[in-house]
């Protein structure tokens, strides 16, 4: 027996607005019967719509609960088209004239229609080319890098942002990755291919994020990456103060302290253009800032780390004390005072950490339970 409903109209919640905006394709494809009546046009639901309409709703609930698998689905390019529609493309630029046009171009091909450009006052024909394209152009407010995300997190109004260069060194094939994991996490970075980056900038890069990694207890490979996936809610709650490239590490370290961020493997290609990034100038910035923030969201680890190298000194004491027994006999009674009040500090200092380490994984593991537990019908 076919199972019939009216759409509701465009002015209720989200989902019917999404089915208001594809009812054409799913006219074409009989999921809605079109009738003509004395009070308008009226669109019903057949059984096989209710059908697609459970799906939606699935994916509602979870957004991207099944990603991976929509191209399995039977209307799995319709859900993805909706899904892609939950994501504002962000591509901050300052001077890109030379590969703006071919990034959004890209952009559009993957088929991700609201794209926002945030300028940094070019000075060629960057906006030009944008506005040309048809997509929104709005000048950021603040300086560098930092100005433009808090742009994007005042303007963007859909549930994700999806932030990339526009200097054409990130794929957007590679979008698709990054929003398969934002039902669990509110940050997703993505972890570049080394084989288009400097080995002078690929060591620093490593140094950087074997440093955030060890500061906030969080495994990341790439925490300087310019292409990221944001939850628009959580990323309005965050609170910005460090400057230019900085903010992106900044973001990171929020997202790590309530552990909301994960990482996925990316493509990166050659840039087009010409590069603004200060090797040793802004390497060093993002190392000594990666402390400040440190202090700021997870004080009780990097404190209690640093106190923990106090054995380094302890045991040099200790051990020349030792050295000087043996082969003078003399015993310095004051060193080794000082010696072993070193060493209890580095052993006080060495269990906080580790406490404080074991906490941040129980918590994980409780939040990752809960979740579970919320997700099971």
């Amino acid at each position: 027996m076919t199972e019939e409903q009216q759409i509701p109209s465009a002015s209720n919640e989200r989902g019917p607005q999404v089915l208001q905006k594809y009812v054409r394709t799913l006219l074409d494809w009989g999921l809605v019967s079109k009738a003509i009546t004395t009070e308008g046009t009226r669109y019903e639901i057949t059984q096989t719509g209710s059908e697609f309409l459970r799906e939606l709703a699935e994916l509602r609930s979870g957004l991207l609960e099944r990603p991976l698998k929509l191209d399995q689905m039977p209307f799995g390019s319709v859900l993805q088209q909706v899904v892609k529609d939950q994501v504002t493309v962000v591509l901050p630029v300052l001077n890109e004239g030379k590969a703006i046009g071919s990034v959004i171009e890209e952009v559009k091909s993957q088929g991700y229609r609201k794209i926002l450009v945030l300028d940094g006052y070019s000075k060629d024909t960057t906006t030009e080319i944008a506005r040309s394209m048809g997509v929104t152009v709005i000048y950021q407010h603040g300086a560098g890098k930092a100005g433009a995300v808090k742009t994007a997190i005042e303007n963007v109004d859909t549930p994700y942002m999806l932030f990339m260069d526009g200097d054409s060194t990130y794929d957007p094939k590679d979008i698709w990755r990054l929003l398969t994991h934002n039902q669990r996490y509110a940050h997703v970075i993505g972890v570049r291919d080394r084989k288009h980056i400097p080995r002078l900038h690929r060591f620093g890069n490593w140094i950087i994020s074997q440093t955030f990694s060890l500061l906030f207890a969080v495994k990341t490979s790439d925490v300087c990456s310019g292409m990221y996936l944001l939850e628009s809610k959580q990323a309005r709650e965050y609170n910005l103060q460090e400057p230019g490239f900085i903010a992106e590490i900044e973001l990171a370290a929020q997202s790590a302290s309530t552990d909301n961020l994960t990482e996925v493997p990316i493509n990166y290609r050659s840039r087009t253009g010409e590069r603004k990034l200060n090797t040793w100038r802004h390497g060093i910035a993002i190392l000594s800032a990666a402390f400040t923030l440190a202090r700021r969201y997870n004080p009780l680890l990097l404190y209690s780390g640093l106190a923990s190298l106090s054995i380094f000194p302890a045991g040099v004491i200790l051990g020349w004390v030792a050295l000087e027994q043996l082969t003078r006999h003399v015993w310095h009674y004051g060193l080794v005072l000082v010696g072993i009040m070193m060493l209890l500090v580095a052993a006080q200092a060495f269990t906080l950490t580790s406490v404080s380490t074991l906490i941040k994984h129980v918590e994980k593991r409780l939040m990752t339970r809960m979740e579970s537990a919320r997700a099971t019908p």
